[in-house]
């Protein structure tokens, strides 16, 4: 891409047309990679708290990181204090990686981000921009990090002097079709037929009228309903069947991408 795509428009009306999560991650993968952005982490949750993002079992996460960076960061648990997180849990818009830096320099994050900040650091991720995007639910959070590993915070800012607008215009347009496709969140995995079960719960069947449409006794079909509760972390089976919802899980009887390494 060499940093410029010469057919904006026909790009971002390719992107509404895309159906398939791999394929649209990898397109945008490679857009990004042609200004110089190959540090990718977008995240998407709808059960953050006041304090932060929330499970990040709950989160659909897509990557370009390493696993030496992504296992601490998101599985330890280190992304519920990072700066970037945070700011992006409260506000929408766009943060340069100089404002974090700067705020560090001053004292003014906490101990706990400021360890984070200190970790990005050491793995080299010290140039880049935030971006949080509108949302319409409280305990909503969705945004990208663009980091860079070949450039300058210098010579980022003057390419997002340059070309900031094209390039969240193409991260908005993208994070909305993202939002309308099917996904595993990070550590929810639901099975083929916990799926289908669960969608037929919530078409209004009962569980005999699952067994019976399946061709499975009532014991096998409570078992797939007992898995699907224990695997979305719920109490109960409509509880699973919003979370099942909200996950966008009933598009799809297979997982829609993994995170990638």
């Amino acid at each position: 891409m060499n940093g410029t795509l010469d057919d904006l428009e026909g790009y971002l009306l390719s992107v509404t047309r895309t159906t398939d999560l791999e394929t649209l991650w990898a397109r945008h993968v490679q857009v990004m990679n042609g200004w110089g952005f190959d540090l990718l982490l977008y995240a998407a949750t709808e059960f953050g708290t006041t304090c932060g993002p929330g499970d990040v079992r709950d989160a659909l996460i897509l990557t370009t990181y390493p696993q030496s960076f992504i296992r601490p960061y998101l599985d330890d648990g280190l992304c519920q204090n990072a700066p970037l997180i945070r700011w992006a849990m409260q506000n929408v818009g766009v943060r340069s990686f100089r404002e974090i830096e700067e705020d560090y320099r001053a004292g003014r994050l906490s101990p706990e981000e400021m360890r984070v900040w200190e970790f990005t650091g050491r793995h080299g991720v010290s140039a880049g921009y935030g971006l949080s995007f509108p949302r319409t639910m409280t305990r909503s959070g969705h945004g990208i990090g663009l980091a860079s590993s070949t450039m300058t915070q210098d010579e980022v800012d003057a390419l997002w002097e340059r070309e900031g607008q094209r390039i969240e215009l193409i991260n908005q347009v993208t994070h909305f079709v993202i939002r309308t496709l099917p996904y595993d969140a990070h550590g929810r995995k639901l099975t083929g037929r916990q799926r289908e079960v669960l969608a037929l719960i919530a078409d209004g069947k009962s569980v005999q009228d699952v067994a019976l449409m399946l061709g499975r006794n009532v014991a096998t079909i409570e078992k797939h309903l007992r898995l699907a509760r224990e695997a979305l972390d719920v109490d109960t089976t409509a509880q699973a069947v919003l979370k099942a919802s909200v996950l966008n899980q009933f598009h799809s009887t297979r997982m829609a991408f993994p995170v990638q390494t």
